[in-house]
């Protein structure tokens, strides 16, 4: 074999907008089309909005105003500003911002100076401009580009600092920023910001009460089994109740107004002071699954220069609170210890509440401690690795890798199906579950029956998700079924399996259903594939005359070579979202309960409804 050679002329220095458009999974992430919650469209809207946040945290600004339309983001805060001689550097300039300077952004969210760096790389149109001082100062980009840098001018606007930016379509194909996931960004930040008002395009999100109303918001008072513990200190708020319906846990974490959605050190530590404390009130040393089952809880602290594993911020990694603050695992354990306490002391009808519900958990996990062991052994029977999972390399060589982000599985059924989605996926990234037929309708049964039934029992074993969603083996689960009725019926009976046992996978946005073409239409030059009939009319119209049209009716009718356009960076997937003015409950029993005749009359209706529709438009 030839020596590869190596000179000089292999050594390249890229610019700082290069290297982010290079690698722009470093800076935030996965990319995605806006799908999923944690896409990197939502990040560049974050990465801009914490700017506008630390301004509120030190005293600048009270609204913050957003503004989406289609593909074009704008911000606008009433802060500080920039200052007008550097607002250029601070959005075009490496390792350059306030924040490096720590008396003026103590407990900031973003430290690395990189942010709206990034954002103005990955976008085709990036707009600046700061009001300060009766000057006005702007600055537009292109791609990281500046094509215009104006003198300062005399302005009488607010005070403060506008972003607009359009993220770059050649690096975010066919995005879509999805209103559910915005507001739940933005419904986050005024809970971490009492006072602070969020006017999202005629919207206005704001809170009193903090973590208080996190938790009030996300889980209905009908299904809270006591009022919701609400404590806070100088540099920590803690929210805490417990579910009576969810089984596993449920946590909310933040530092420094950012959502750690993957935990950390804060959360281990809230954890772990929860059982502890529990533990020396009543004086019995329960097990710290029984005292943590169904409970929902937020902690949000505040850290100097806070240590993430990751430039997206979704897990802390700092041990200390900074400066000559106690580490984080301690400062937790003493005020919850503390607080705690003293709540239970205080109101004993909601301790006695607790007790009640440790001691049902206790008694429960005993009853199913044999058929645990047993589901176990039969899952190490069924050759999980080998049959019913195909997993990834990300997970086969190393489980803490930084790609979990951008791990999924495929939830299928049938031999055809998978194995074409098998021989299509990414083996890094991608993983397949293969269902045996029809699972189970598991409405109103008990979590028993996860553990007896074969598939639900290796399913929860290969998401990693018995006690809670902390160790979540894959962040996208992917329901991939056919397109007809009975592939509607699994996806179905899927999603009630996660409401009824495991809901916060739905609530923390980690499920979707995959779209699938319906017809490929192609002549000797194009193929195109539909999704739906007006696609399909819009296909003929562009590929006349006489194109070839093929009707997929099913997924194993698709060829494994096409099946990669579908799962790979040409992904359509449609996530499944929970309303929350709805009870799970309640959704659950008119539509997988035993009212048969409720459901056709609704079913009828609608039908109707749609039929006139149509015929109205034709």
């Amino acid at each position: 074999m030839a020596e590869t050679q190596y000179t000089e002329d292999n050594i390249r220095s890229l610019d700082w907008k290069e290297h982010i458009r290079l690698r722009p999974g470093m800076y935030i992430g996965k990319l995605g089309d806006g799908s999923s919650a944690d896409d990197g469209i939502y990040i560049l809207l974050k990465e801009v909005l914490d700017n506008s946040i630390d301004e509120y945290v030190m005293g600048a600004g009270k609204t913050i105003e957003i503004r989406i339309k289609e593909k074009e983001v704008k911000i606008r805060d009433y802060g500080r500003g920039i200052p007008l001689g550097k607002v250029v550097d601070v959005v075009s300039k490496m390792n350059t911002g306030g924040k490096y300077d720590s008396r003026a952004f103590k407990k900031s969210v973003g430290l690395n100076g990189v942010g709206t760096k990034a954002v103005n790389a990955l976008s085709s149109f990036f707009k600046v401009e700061s009001v300060r001082d009766g000057q006005s100062k702007s600055a537009e980009f292109h791609l990281g580009a500046l094509i215009e840098d104006p003198s300062p001018e005399e302005s009488s606007k607010r005070r403060g600092t506008q972003v607009i930016f359009s993220p770059d379509e050649s690096i975010f194909k066919n995005f879509k920023f999805r209103s559910e996931y915005v507001e739940k960004m933005l419904r986050n930040y005024v809970y971490l910001n009492p006072g602070l008002t969020i006017d999202f395009n005629g919207e206005k999100f704001f809170s009193e009460n903090g973590l208080k109303d996190l938790l009030e918001d996300n889980i209905l008072e009908d299904d809270q089994l006591y009022p919701v513990i609400h404590l806070k200190g100088e540099d920590i708020e803690i929210a805490l109740t417990h579910s009576k319906t969810q089984y596993s846990e449920e946590y909310h974490s933040f530092v420094n107004g950012q959502n750690t959605t993957q935990g950390g050190t804060h959360q281990a530590a809230f954890r772990e002071a929860l059982v502890k404390t529990i533990r020396e009130f009543y004086g019995k040393n329960y097990e710290a699954s029984d005292v943590r089952k169904s409970i929902v809880g937020a902690i949000s602290i505040k850290v100097m220069e806070p240590i993430f594993e990751s430039q997206t911020k979704t897990k802390l990694g700092s041990t200390d609170m900074g400066g000559d603050m106690p580490t984080v695992r301690s400062y937790v354990n003493d005020f919850i210890k503390t607080q705690l306490d003293n709540f239970l002391h205080k109101n004993q009808e909601i301790a006695e509440k607790i007790q009640r519900k440790i001691v049902q958990a206790e008694r429960e996990r005993k009853e199913l401690s044999g058929i645990r062991k047993l589901a176990k052994d039969r899952a190490k029977k069924a050759s999980l690795h080998n049959k019913k999972l195909r997993d990834c390399r990300v997970h086969l060589t190393d489980s803490k890798s930084d790609r979990t982000l951008d791990t999924t599985l495929f939830i299928t059924e049938g031999d055809s199906a998978s194995g074409s989605i098998t021989k299509s996926r990414d083996v890094n990234t991608q993983a397949v579950f293969s269902l045996k037929g029809k699972p189970l309708n598991c409405y109103g049964l008990s979590k028993k029956i996860v553990y007896e039934n074969e598939e639900f029992n290796l399913l929860q074993a290969a998401l990693n998700i018995e006690e809670s969603l902390e160790d979540l083996r894959y962040n996208n689960i992917v329901i991939a079924t056919d397109a007809d009725v009975d592939g509607m019926h699994i996806r179905l009976l899927l999603i009630t399996f996660f409401l009824q046992f495991f809901p916060e996978v739905i609530k923390d946005g980690h499920l979707y259903i995959l779209q699938t073409p319906l017809f490929r239409v192609r002549n000797k030059k194009k193929t195109i594939y539909c999704y739906s009939d007006q696609e399909r009319l819009d296909a003929l119209e562009e590929l006349k005359p006489k194109p070839e049209i093929t009707r997929f009716k099913g997924l194993g009718e698709i060829s494994p070579d096409e099946f990669r356009h579908f799962i790979g960076d040409n992904i359509r997937l449609d996530p499944v979202m929970l309303d929350k003015t709805i009870s799970v409950e309640d959704m659950l029993r008119f539509y997988m309960g035993k009212n048969t005749p409720d459901r056709q009359e609704f079913i009828i209706n609608n039908l109707k409804v749609e039929l006139d529709k149509v015929e109205i438009e034709s």
